[in-house]
């Protein structure tokens, strides 16, 4: 046989299998063996099973991944993906509101908080001078118990006096109102796909140049100020952007 030709049968069986552990697999999630959250077996366990390779064996597990039907976690192995959450962006509301919303239990943790001298980005962002101060706090958010969300929100230091001494784990959304009468007004959204800078992914556990979406926000209060940005990087897989306007 023609080397050309072997080739092209070995492909070929290798796409099989692949397609024949990806349907095992998603068996195994509509029938309920596996469900949300659930770790798969180890690698070397599923490859054994499926008599097949490694390397064939990762290829189905990344055509699952890419469907958002599993996710891997660093050195922890790979689990079934819940449900994605409902984003809406011009929804007037918060992280943990959208997610009780929808019934799912919402959670942050921060990372760090403190005032810097604003990156370039970030003073363009806000409307600052050159070397201007900021509140910077980088925080991980949870869905069902899940690292779903790194973010990092700078505030123009003007606005916010003395707030890295208040509960950073709640509503920054419900803090501006409650504590110094700040609601948002206006904001600005971007969205592209990128992959995690390599303080997210460490963050959310996720290898590094791992698929993100990444969301700038620039927000203005009540009286058109900007006031705050938050610099997003989601889990792809966690997030179903809806938005219906007028």
């Amino acid at each position: 046989m023609p080397q050309n030709d072997a080739s092209f049968l070995q492909s070929l069986s290798r796409q099989k299998t692949v397609t024949a552990i990806c349907q095992a697999i998603t068996g195994w999630m509509t029938q309920g063996v596996l469900t949300h959250n659930d770790r798969l077996p180890a690698e070397r366990i599923l490859s054994e099973q499926f008599a097949t390779t490694r390397i064939t064996l990762r290829e189905a597990l990344g055509q699952l991944e890419a469907q958002g039907m599993i996710y891997r976690e660093e050195r922890r192995g790979w689990f079934v993906s819940p449900p994605r959450i409902i984003y809406n962006p011009l929804q007037r509301s918060h992280f943990h509101a959208m997610a009780r919303e929808q019934g799912r239990k919402p959670g942050t943790e921060v990372l760090d908080a403190g005032e810097i001298e604003a990156p370039e980005a970030i003073c363009s962002h806000l409307d600052l001078p050159a070397r201007g101060r900021v509140f910077r706090i980088r925080r991980v958010r949870r869905i069902d118990g899940r690292a779903v969300l790194y973010v990092e929100h700078y505030l123009n230091v003007a606005f916010f006096p003395a707030i890295l001494k208040e509960d950073l784990t709640s509503s920054l959304t419900e803090l501006y109102a409650n504590r110094y009468g700040i609601r948002y007004g206006k904001v600005r959204f971007d969205m592209l796909p990128t992959t995690f800078p390599l303080a997210a992914s460490q963050a959310l556990k996720v290898a590094d140049n791992s698929p993100a979406l990444f969301i700038t926000r620039i927000n203005r209060d009540q009286y058109a100020r900007i006031i705050d940005c938050d610099l997003e990087y989601w889990r792809y897989d966690t997030l179903h952007i809806s938005v219906e306007a007028e």
